[in-house]
């Protein structure tokens, strides 16, 4: 049976088959410009920031999945997206199996592009009879070294303008560490305070600021995958708001179902804050905006503890 990533995969594979115009890919050294590809606007964004002025110019950029609303896990390739891989002269990606039709895509158009894949970036593993928690653009000290790899992706392809890129990642990266800063700072204050949350999507945040996951493994599985949550798991989660066993719910407001609507409404009668994440850029948010909100909802939550 195909998941929901898989899928995906698959139709991205089909789509890019039938693509068969020239690339017009080049370098911004006098040439065309660079064409960078990332899966989400989460990484298109960063390499826009890295760009700075020369985005739209020496630096062009595109975003495979930018609509707010969509869900990237049931993301369908079409024709564009495949020409766009075909042509791009560095492609980011997340790995670690969240973006799958990027690598299908890449597969299929035999792209030539310089690839960054985020999760072989950072280094995570699996843990010892347990799964990758994919979701590395919530940690930042990846996030970093993608965007100094981004940086470098972008010198290799246009020397003229190197020392741009070389001053927007060191900029970039100190306001990361910012939000690094303040992830220390909710530690201190609230190290070892209980978390519910619907995903892993914001975990390693979450764990970042000192916080604990308390929520059954079974749950998180089950909505991160769309498969029902056993009777059993649900009734378990339930009494992590009504016996005030967590500070704030975390929940991705981009693949709400049953049994997630059920867990705002325990949260919400036992008084517990909700925290709504995403998995790519709100309307209006650069990666360092949506990060700082992030963190500001977490630390008014905690502030909010009954």
């Amino acid at each position: 049976m195909l998941t929901r990533r898989g899928a995906a995969a698959v139709m991205a594979l089909a789509l890019a088959a039938s693509v068969t115009a020239c690339s017009s890919s080049g370098g911004g050294d006098g040439g065309a410009a660079v064409n960078v590809v990332a899966s989400t606007d989460v990484y298109g964004g960063i390499a826009e920031q890295i760009a700075g002025a020369q985005a739209g110019k020496a630096v062009r950029v595109t975003a495979l999945i930018s609509n707010p609303d969509a869900d990237p896990h049931s993301y369908e390739s079409n024709a564009r997206s495949a020409l766009a891989v075909k042509n791009a002269d560095v492609v980011i990606e997340n790995g670690g199996g969240y973006d799958d039709f990027v690598g299908a895509l890449r597969d299929s158009t035999g792209t030539k592009a310089t690839v960054l894949d985020a999760v072989s970036i950072s280094g995570k593993k699996a843990p010892a009879g347990g799964d990758l928690n994919e979701h590395v653009w919530y940690d930042f000290p990846t996030v970093i070294k993608v965007a100094d790899d981004i940086a470098a992706a972008l010198v290799a392809k246009d020397k003229h303008h190197a020392a741009t890129y070389r001053a927007n990642a060191v900029a970039f990266d100190r306001s990361v560490r910012a939000l690094e800063a303040t992830e220390a700072t909710i530690k201190k204050a609230h190290a070892g305070a209980g978390v519910a949350i619907t995903e892993p999507v914001p975990l390693y945040l979450l764990q970042a600021c000192g916080l604990t996951n308390r929520t059954p493994a079974k749950f998180s599985e089950s909505i991160e995958n769309g498969t029902d949550v056993p009777v059993g798991v649900l009734q378990q989660t339930e009494r992590l708001f009504t016996g005030k066993r967590v500070a704030l719910l975390a929940y991705n407001e981009q693949t709400t179902g049953a049994e997630t609507e059920k867990m705002l409404t325990a949260a919400k009668a036992n008084h517990v804050p909700v925290v709504p994440v995403t998995e790519t850029l709100p309307a209006g948010k650069t990666y360092l905006t949506w990060m700082r909100s992030n963190l500001d909802a977490v630390e008014a939550a905690l502030g909010h503890r009954r």
